[in-house]
């Protein structure tokens, strides 16, 4: 009987040997495939769309900023010329544009460190073909060679 074992590894010389020593203990070559996986070519986008979000609130920050500044502006407000009201929505408006823009400095700052990552080598997904008797040999081999994650199918 036999069976699939799926595996992904960082491109690097761990996989490579990994593969000879499958090769040694009686794995063909054949029997062996190692599918790069592609980077990711597109920048994420900063706002979110009707169909898409990414999790990440742009107004979690302006916010707050904004009630702490509309409390704080209404209280002054109330010996100033304009009275609480005015002066409550002027530092609620203000409070919201600066915690607005400290959130996408942020995301912007994450981004720029993501495009820096983004030249690291994408990961390989390892399948090998091989018997039940073989399996857990194999599946040694691949977690000695720093596997990042394996799966087992048995047909």
């Amino acid at each position: 009987m036999s069976m699939q074992l799926f595996s992904t590894f960082e491109n690097n010389m761990f996989l490579e040997i990994a593969i000879s020593n499958l090769e040694k203990i009686g794995i063909k070559k054949e029997n062996i495939y190692a599918v790069p996986l592609d980077n990711r070519e597109e920048s994420r986008k900063i706002f979110d769309t009707l169909h898409r979000s990414d999790g990440i609130s742009l107004i979690d920050i302006a916010m707050p900023l904004a009630t702490a500044f509309a409390v704080i502006t209404s209280s002054i407000g109330f010996e100033l010329k304009w009275g609480p009201i005015y002066w409550g929505l002027i530092g609620a408006i203000g409070g919201f544009i600066i915690g607005l823009l400290i959130r996408l400095f942020i995301v912007l700052m994450s981004n720029k460190k993501q495009q820096r990552l983004k030249g690291k080598q994408s990961e390989v997904i390892l399948i090998v073909e091989c018997d039940e008797t073989k399996g857990e040999a194999v599946e040694k081999i691949l977690w000695e060679h720093f596997a990042l994650g394996l799966a087992k199918v048995k047909s």
